[in-house]
């Protein structure tokens, strides 16, 4: 049975982007919201983006970040939207996403990741 009562909990977004600009969404989040989430005690654990079957970058980036707990990451992602340096990264460029998802996942007994 999975459970992180007390442990750590992750959350996974996907974020589907306008493929015309999708390019500088991972350009976004590597050079400002990565960074961002850890000053807002976020671990991350990675960023993926969806490839199709010939191997080019779709739409979608997926990524996974961790928390202390739940209570720990609605503090840590009402800080990141309110803190003024996202905000400026997001004025100084065009909308890049069209939709996003976000999940808190937890691991099985049998994930390598716990």
């Amino acid at each position: 049975a999975a459970g992180t009562a007390g442990q750590r909990c992750t959350t996974l977004r996907r974020l589907i982007v306008h493929s015309s600009v999708a390019d500088a969404l991972v350009q976004r989040i590597g050079d400002h919201a990565a960074d961002l989430f850890e000053k807002h005690g976020m671990t991350n654990i990675g960023f993926w983006v969806q490839t199709d079957d010939e191997g080019k970058a779709t739409d979608t980036l997926t990524y996974i970040v961790a928390h202390s707990s739940r209570e720990a990451a609605k503090k840590s992602w009402e800080d990141f939207w309110a803190d003024p340096e996202w905000a400026a990264a997001r004025a100084n460029g065009e909308q890049v996403t069209a939709g996003a998802t976000s999940v808190f996942i937890e691991p099985t007994e049998f994930s390598k990741i716990r």
